[in-house]
């Protein structure tokens, strides 16, 4: 009679976990983030959402590297999603040249990131991050830069700085350069992204390859010159995400739906220099945001 009791018991304890397992937490989705402010941001931006929006909780994997290790990341496994931009997906991972505008650039690479990769390039987020070259004001009020074919005339005196991605890249400094026509005092510096702009307002370097969005140009009063060539490729930021994800999570669609056309890019800018000149705490600056849009 013990034994049957004790059997019992065991089948009811063991059928209560497999019902706790059943109806228990869903599985959780990692977000990733490339290695600059921006990025850390949209992965926070998401995860929150993610999380009040669908109740799955979310890892975030913030400042991995560069855009060809997340895509690796991705396509691995190792994480469910992260933001990209239309122009880096179309040149550094599908290694394709531009060509048209912004919209046929974004279908461009749904297309074959969803071809290609088993990747979904969702609704865009509702701004664009170009590379900005950046000169200091009293520079550019002096010398009269106003666009990036100015820089000819000077370039041979002037040092440059820009990222590793950036000169590796083929959207990046060796076409730009050879766009316009630039042969500068040396070979660029290259320097950590988090770095550039000390080095321009210290004088480390006269021109520096930012972002559009990046809030310390306007807080440090620099100047982004106008590509008048138009070398640069529109580069719409957009959500990427793993189909097995969205299988596994009906939900996450739709809540990826909302954040479509959310952000402009002075809203972008703003939440950057919050971060980066404001130095406040990223989680914070984001639900702040999110509260203002009713999210």
């Amino acid at each position: 009679m013990r034994r049957w009791i004790a059997v019992m018991i065991s089948v009811v304890v063991a059928a209560g976990f497999l019902s706790a397992c059943k109806n228990g937490p869903k599985n959780k989705l990692v977000i990733g983030s490339k290695f600059f402010t921006e990025q850390v941001v949209l992965a926070e931006l998401l995860a929150q959402h993610i999380e009040q929006r669908t109740g799955v909780p979310v890892e975030r994997k913030t400042n991995l590297g560069g855009t060809l290790l997340i895509h690796e990341a991705m396509l691995a496994g190792d994480l469910d999603l992260y933001v990209e931009y239309t122009g880096t997906a179309l040149t550094a991972v599908l290694a394709e040249s531009p060509k048209g505008d912004a919209q046929m650039t974004y279908e461009r690479v749904k297309q074959q990131y969803a071809q290609r990769f088993g990747l979904e390039v969702t609704e865009p987020l509702g701004f664009e991050n170009t590379f900005a070259m950046v000169v200091r004001s009293d520079d550019a009020e002096r010398l009269h830069l106003k666009n990036m074919s100015d820089l000819e005339r000077i370039a041979p005196k002037w040092h440059a700085a820009v990222g590793y991605e950036f000169l590796e890249r083929p959207d990046g400094y060796q076409g730009w350069s050879k766009t316009y026509g630039l042969k500068f005092a040396e070979t660029p510096r290259v320097m950590d992204l988090g770095l550039l702009y000390r080095a321009l307002t210290q004088h480390q370097a006269d021109i520096v390859a930012g972002n559009s969005t990046d809030g310390l140009i306007a807080t440090l009063h620099l100047v982004p010159l106008q590509d008048d060539r138009h070398y640069f490729p529109p580069y719409d930021a957009v959500p990427i995400v793993r189909h097995k994800a969205l299988e596994e999570n009906p939900a996450l669609r739709a809540a990826l739906a909302d954040l479509a056309g959310k952000i402009s890019a002075e809203e972008m800018r703003g939440m950057n220099a919050a971060v980066d000149a404001g130095q406040r705490d990223v989680r914070a600056v984001v639900r702040e945001f999110r509260e203002a849009k009713g999210l």
